[in-house]
């Protein structure tokens, strides 16, 4: 029995650790999933403005090959001043043509850095949200964070605080 004891006693010890940190486990495990409850990405659809863009494309080279057919069959049919006329409203529709596309191009090319930017944004403000979470921690509060996730724990408290928001965020 004098044995026994000993070995109870240890069995006692190594159950309640176990239990102190499944409960540390647990509570970590809440904390992180109610703070990612809070986060709230936007959606971006491009969908409507891509197809759109297409769409519009689409349509000016239909409304070109018919209007190349219409010109070429008024070449074929006309002669003199009214030929000149018709090959004066092809420059003036390729002109127009030209001037269409190049605004649609450069609206393609505004929607698209609008949405690095949003995108941009947003990751600035998820750091920033997830550096906040760690304001005002003391360095060893930061370093047995960063001890739960494997990560080193050495350096400055800005240096920790930033390795904590760049596993946040990535």
């Amino acid at each position: 029995m004098i044995i026994t004891e000993p070995n109870t006693a240890a069995a006692a010890q190594a159950r309640q650790a176990t239990e102190k940190s499944v409960d540390a486990w647990r509570s970590g495990a809440k904390t992180l999933t109610d703070q990612l409850g809070q986060f709230t990405i936007p959606a971006i659809d491009l969908t409507e403005p891509v197809t759109g863009y297409f769409d519009y494309l689409q349509r000016a080279v239909d409304f070109n090959r018919d209007l190349a057919i219409r010109w070429a069959e008024l070449v074929t049919t006309l002669s003199g001043s009214v030929r000149e006329q018709a090959q004066r409203v092809a420059g003036i529709v390729q002109d127009q043509t030209d001037t269409v596309a190049d605004v649609s191009v450069r609206q393609a090319a505004k929607a698209e850095q609008a949405a690095k930017e949003h995108a941009a944004t947003s990751e600035r403000d998820l750091r920033q949200q997830a550096r906040d979470r760690y304001e005002g921690l003391t360095k060893t509060e930061l370093a047995d964070r960063l001890a739960e996730r494997g990560l080193p724990r050495t350096g400055t408290v800005e240096e920790l605080t930033e390795r904590l928001v760049s596993a946040d965020t990535e």
